[in-house]
């Protein structure tokens, strides 16, 4: 089988969706060694130490004309490229695909993460939640086959795109191998002093910005042992300037905080093993894979109520409302004063992580593409 993958966000984006296009290609090229994967990229990546498995073939723009035109080149070439390279099945894998691809030879497959440009349209500029909606609804309704990665995404695609149950398949993503594997006492304690970390301390991991809703992690800081503080890791915004940096200036509380970004996957997997609590109080997520990255650590988790949160945390995190930091503070005094208790929630979120590893995701995607190619 060859499939083709639009692997923009593979190549050039170092978080979420980038995360998700690699370990998902890696995945499927580990699992199917004998099937192709063409990976169409508009233009030289800037991802650095993507290694490019046996069976994966990077495809970039041909000509002057279509290497000045990138852009154009995918939404609009990539199409037409699909039967010259006997593409079996072509998957966007960030919420759009090429157009005219239901008019080519091939099969179709779109990946949509989430539609928080249209649950919290506030967060967004109008131009760009017009242009987000555009080419999410067009995708569904080309694709051959509409892949969610939550059932609460599911629900949002049929509400706001009226996509026909039937044609969506809910297919979890899964993270990083570096977080599955215990991290050496040597390797923490060289991360610990590279970084000056503190002893004990509360993680977040996450774009800092409104949606991921940092201040009430801040908020509840004041009321938790002082012997631990909170590092924050992700690129900060506005938001910071705007409203995290005056509320710690005014709550006094500048030495328990620490903001970190531009780490490696192997300096994140030793921190989220180093923390004694993880807490992601996000407003709105497709799915939230630090939460799972932190059930693989076997570090506690507390998260938001609602949305999609519980699919990711299951049994094995505790939950908020996002708002509500005195509830936060009490939880977070529980973990750290509790062992038996945290060592529960280690235990059955360690568990519940299960059905994120690598062998599950690579069964259901793999049925996928057969069953696309058998009917």
């Amino acid at each position: 089988m060859r499939i083709g993958y639009d692997a923009k966000r593979l190549f050039h984006n170092n978080t979420g969706l980038g995360n998700y296009s690699r370990d998902l290609v890696r995945i499927i090229a580990e699992n199917k060694p004998e099937w192709e994967l063409q990976l169409f990229n508009p233009k030289p990546g800037n991802v650095k130490n993507y290694k490019l498995l046996n069976n994966m073939t990077e495809l970039l723009p041909k000509g002057l004309f279509w290497r000045s035109l990138s852009g154009l080149w995918r939404r609009k070439r990539l199409s037409k490229l699909t039967n010259k390279y006997g593409i079996d099945i072509f998957h966007g894998l960030s919420g759009e695909i090429p157009s005219g691809i239901a008019n080519e030879n091939c099969k179709s497959i779109v990946t949509i993460h989430d539609l928080i440009f249209l649950e919290h349209p506030e967060l967004y500029k109008t131009v760009d939640r017009k242009i987000y909606t555009l080419k999410a609804k067009k995708a569904c309704q080309d694709a051959d086959v509409v892949v969610s990665i939550s059932e609460h995404t599911k629900c949002d695609i049929i509400k706001y795109f009226n996509v026909p149950e039937d044609k969506i398949k809910v297919i979890y993503q899964g993270c990083h191998p570096a977080v599955k594997n215990p991290v050496d006492d040597k390797d923490k304690q060289e991360l610990k002093e590279r970084l000056n970390l503190p002893d004990k301390f509360i993680l977040n991991v996450g774009t800092v910005e409104r949606r991921k809703n940092q201040e009430v992690i801040i908020k509840a800081l004041k009321d938790v042992s002082s012997d631990y503080k909170l590092i924050i890791v992700g690129r900060k915004t506005s938001y910071y300037t705007d409203v995290l940096k005056p509320l710690i200036d005014e709550s006094g509380l500048n030495g328990r905080i620490v903001f970190l970004q531009g780490l490696t996957m192997n300096d994140l997997a030793a921190l989220y093993q180093m923390a004694d609590v993880f807490v992601y109080p996000s407003l709105y997520e497709g799915f939230g894979i630090p939460i799972i990255e932190s059930l693989f650590s076997k570090t506690p988790v507390i998260t938001s109520e609602g949305g999609v949160f519980p699919e990711a945390g299951g049994n094995g995190a505790e939950y908020i409302k996002s708002s509500d930091y005195k509830a936060l503070s009490d939880k977070l005094n529980k973990i750290i004063s509790d062992k038996e208790y945290r060592e529960e929630m280690i235990n059955k979120g360690y568990k519940y992580a299960d059905r994120f590893r690598d062998n599950y995701i690579a069964e259901q995607w793999v049925k996928l593409y057969k069953d696309m190619i058998d009917e």
